[in-house]
């Protein structure tokens, strides 16, 4: 009895554990590969579903792709180590198979899948490599729709690291050859190829304007392949999604807040319902943005709030989570809440300097990457012209002989310039630091109290005459306007001030010009130069903003007329200044 109790309990077992293992069909294996790929985007608990369904069979080539595909999945979940370990394991079950034309292009996919994975963690530079390396494989194939996939990947790369118009340029080519092929695709994937293409063209028309305000026709393009995008992507929520909350962006920039607030509304609530983090969260940090700008305080916080939350929650301190802490310091700044305000400019500034290095030292491993790729071709072509260009060398010779005087004469003419600097904010640095120790007036004496050998008294208006009670009540009250420091709004203009100190811009422009020797935008920047200078030396916090940030805090329109301003009162720069200190 024991015996056939024994045996039937085996035969169950055994039963049990084949059909764990059974074998897929090529078929069933494609249908779930297809799954985990369209899931991956917009239901992560389903692509896991689909990738262990996979995993159940017991062939080297399934489980290759069921790891690498958990290996993506964790990176989008945020679990690196798992990410890392799930990746190893896929390329220990590719190396059991045998030699095939099977084997390379799961390769292939492996490299793509790596190059993803390494974007997603904010390694563009290792992406790159994986795509490269990939694409390789998928040529000595001739596997067109892979080789499509990775053209449009590394297109994707220059976009993030900010090659805008080469990320352009091979789009368009690659849209090109894509339409001229319609035929090689199936209609799924043609659809899937022209959706991510048009979004990262889109995308990269978006970033080149923001690098140009000024060629506005850049958001017409930008809009026209997100929307085309949309078209392309009806089946592809993410890149659905995605095209949406770039069109919100672009309605903002065009201060077409209406409809911006109305997109991202809608984001949120199918964000929300598909349980898209990342999409939810960069939807509501744009809406807290949109209230910053038009002075919605409350509702402001509301949606930086949620933003920060996420990011506690999934522990991603991303662009979204470091921007929506500088607009809450900036909030509680206005709100005079100066504990609030230091919390978040802390978590701002404590991040934000280790995010912009990285991307920028990734943006110069990638542009290395990139120039090595096209090295060996370049190197053929000067072989076979040199022959022929023994006369340009020689010309060069000469050419770079004069080139290196030049940058020597330079050299010496740069460090004989910033000696001079360096003397003329030392010695401003310590007249502010007598100033400070011997005056009752604990802020700057600005202007009012210059150097009388640098103030040059600019030609008087014969026409005009002011009595001297006059003349000093003017004055008066523009020395309460700067106690109060008035100047370091932004709107501290000449029509501003006569209005707050009730007289008209004739006679205010007037009595500038004749008591302190200059015009009243002169006037107005040295006041904010110097606020700035004491700030510096005063409070090693604010030594840490960057010039961006100080040039706002004063009331500057850009960082760039701030700088200018700056150096023409110090002799160097404001990080160069704050380093010295």
């Amino acid at each position: 009895m024991r015996l056939i109790i024994s045996f039937l309990l085996f035969f169950v077992l055994s039963n049990s554990f084949a059909q764990q293992k059974r074998e897929l069909t090529e078929q069933e294996y494609l249908i779930l590969q297809d799954k985990i790929r369209r899931s991956s985007g917009t239901n992560i608990d389903s692509a896991f579903a689909y990738t262990n369904k996979m995993l159940e069979s017991g062939e080297n080539k399934h489980l290759t792709f069921a790891n690498v595909s958990l290996a993506y999945l964790y990176q989008l979940k945020g679990n690196i180590a798992k990410s890392k370990e799930k990746y190893l394991l896929a390329f220990k079950y590719l190396d059991k198979m045998p030699e095939s034309r099977d084997k390379t292009q799961l390769k292939s996919y492996l490299y793509n899948y790596g190059g993803l994975i390494e974007w997603k963690r904010g390694n563009y530079s290792e992406a790159l490599e994986n795509y490269q390396t990939g694409i390789k494989l998928s040529t000595q194939l001739g596997d067109i729709i892979q080789i499509v996939k990775f053209k449009s990947n590394i297109s994707l790369i220059n976009e993030s690291v900010g090659n805008y118009q080469l990320a352009i340029k091979n789009l368009k080519q690659l849209n090109s050859f894509i339409d001229q092929n319609e035929s090689s695709f199936t209609k799924d994937l043609f659809h899937t190829l022209k959706s991510n293409n048009n979004l990262t063209l889109a995308g990269s028309y978006e970033g080149w304007y923001l690098k140009n305000k000024t060629q506005t026709y850049l958001l017409d393009s930008a809009a026209y392949y997100y929307k085309k995008t949309v078209s392309y992507s009806q089946d592809f929520p993410l890149n659905n999604i995605m095209a949406k909350i770039s069109l919100g962006n672009v309605y903002y920039m065009k201060n077409d807040f209406q409809n911006a607030e109305k997109t991202y509304y809608d984001i949120i609530f199918f964000a929300k319902q598909n349980n898209m983090k990342r999409e939810y969260k960069i939807a509501n940090y744009n809406l807290g943005n949109l209230y910053f700008e038009t002075k919605k305080y409350d509702k402001a916080l509301v949606f930086f709030k949620r933003v920060d939350s996420v990011s506690m929650i999934s522990n991603i301190k991303d662009e979204s989570f470091l921007k929506s802490n500088y607009y809450q310091a900036k909030i509680y700044n206005v709100r005079k809440e100066p504990e609030l305000a230091f919390k978040h400019s802390k978590i701002y500034l404590d991040n934000y300097e280790k995010s912009e290095a990285k991307l920028s030292n990734e943006a110069l491993e990638v542009n290395y990457k990139l120039g090595v790729g096209d090295l060996s071709e370049e190197m053929i072509t000067i072989q076979d012209k040199y022959e022929k260009d023994v006369l340009l060398n020689k010309a060069l010779r000469v050419f770079y002989v004069l080139l290196v005087i030049g940058i020597v004469f330079l050299l010496i003419k740069n460090i004989r310039d910033k000696n001079k600097a360096h003397k003329k904010m030392n010695a401003l640095i310590e007249e502010f630091k007598a100033n400070l120790e011997k005056k009752d007036h604990p802020e700057i004496k600005t202007a009012l109290v210059a150097n009388e050998e640098n103030v040059i008294h600019k030609k008087e208006n014969v026409n005009l005459s002011i009595d001297e009670a006059k003349e000093n009540k003017i004055v008066e009250k523009l020395l309460a306007l700067e106690n109060k420091l008035e100047y370091l709004n932004a709107d501290f203009t000449l029509s501003y001030a006569a209005k707050k100190i009730k007289t008209n811009t004739t006679y205010l422009s007037y009595v500038v010009n004749k008591r302190f020797g200059k015009s009243f935008g002169e006037y107005s920047n040295e006041l904010k130069i110097n606020y700035v200078i004491n700030e510096m030396i005063t409070n090693h916090m604010y030594r840490k903003y960057s010039t961006q940030a100080i040039a706002e805090s004063v009331g500057f329109k850009n960082a760039v007329s701030f700088a200018k301003s700056f150096r023409k009162r110090t002799g160097v720069s404001p990080a160069q200044f704050a380093n010295n200190i």
